[in-house]
């Protein structure tokens, strides 16, 4: 067996990568009206899209399924071997489908085309030929064809899955677009794991609301009445409400420990003349990944959760999200 070197394989790595980029940045020049033309069929369908394609094609036809899936565009993958075996029953009239072939003439694709034709479903071909079977039989048409493969014998489907699956990003990203998919929609896609723990949480579900235990305190209260609040309720801060009950202040640990030492006689304090006015408040219909994100940009543990009145009716606090996973 012949020893490569390992400067040897070190290059042929890199000419891997080479080969593959160049696959990728020539598609550009094939991007014209096919993908608004694509873009619109599968946003005016009513059912979902169904991607299929067979050995290396069929794994990166599951991947541009998942990630049609899971930014906004219902998507499944159809084995095309198992769709003559009943598995096309899946297929409606109100689907799209997205078929890819290098060669355009793969037979379990090709067995397909009649029952797609039958029901009049948008066929979108990802190929490599398309003066191919699958290419002449398509509504539109995805250029996907290399130069040449990052395999050295040319076989092995390399920079033309590549590519493929570039497409079907780029496919997958102007539907997000379009639909005006927000990052609050992609996380309740995926509420476990890293991207998303916690994110089907919104505030009102994860804050303290009784009554009796919230740190509700009177701008006429003095501060020593404040502070002995503080104490009891054991959250860190007292929520400072005017006449009308509505929030006008916050008072919290630090600034007990800051009014200390600037004021000698802090038994003539009252509560409004020391508390932070308008302070940051959140609404109780807000996610909680919204109060976690204020809660780091201005460096605070708390938030008041008002009503439409400014009338606080629970505070939720960082500990609160870290133990639901939003932290």
């Amino acid at each position: 067996m012949e020893i490569i070197q390992k400067s040897t394989l070190s290059e042929l790595a890199k000419e891997v990568f080479d080969i593959e980029a160049d696959s990728i940045l020539k598609l550009k020049e094939r991007i014209d009206e096919n993908i608004e033309q694509a873009v619109s069929v599968i946003m005016q369908s009513k059912g979902r899209v169904i991607v299929t394609g067979m050995g290396k094609s069929g794994l990166i036809g599951r991947k541009i399924a998942a990630t049609l899936s899971s930014t906004g565009t219902p998507s499944y993958f159809l084995h095309p071997a198992e769709s003559t075996h009943g598995d096309s029953g899946i297929i409606t009239r109100e689907d799209v489908v997205i078929a890819i072939s290098n060669s355009g003439e793969t037979l379990e694709l090709l067995n397909l085309l009649p029952l797609i034709k039958r029901f009049e479903v948008p066929l979108i071909v990802l190929a490599g030929n398309q003066n191919s079977t699958l290419g002449k039989s398509a509504d539109i048409y995805f250029d996907i064809s290399v130069e040449k493969e990052a395999c050295p014998l040319g076989k092995a489907p390399t920079a033309s899955t590549t590519a493929t699956l570039a497409m079907g990003d780029a496919l997958a990203v102007c539907l997000l677009k379009n639909r005006g998919f927000s990052t609050e929609d992609f996380l309740l896609y995926h509420p476990s794991g890293a991207l998303g723990k916690g994110v089907l949480y919104v505030v009102k579900d994860l804050m303290l609301k009784e009554k009796a235990l919230l740190p509700i305190a009177h701008e006429d209260d003095t501060f020593l009445e404040t502070v002995d609040l503080i104490s009891k309720k054991k959250l860190g801060c007292a929520l400072i409400v005017n006449s009308q009950g509505r929030l006008t202040g916050l008072l919290t640990d630090g600034d007990i420990r800051r009014i200390l030492l600037r004021y000698p006689d802090v038994s003539v304090l009252s509560t409004k003349s020391v508390m932070t006015v308008n302070p940051k408040t959140i609404s109780g219909d807000d996610m909680a990944t919204k109060a976690l994100a204020y809660m780091e940009k201005y460096c605070i543990t708390s938030l008041a959760v008002c009503d439409e009145d400014n009338v606080p009716v629970g505070i939720i606090h960082i500990h609160d999200l870290l133990k639901a996973g939003v932290a």
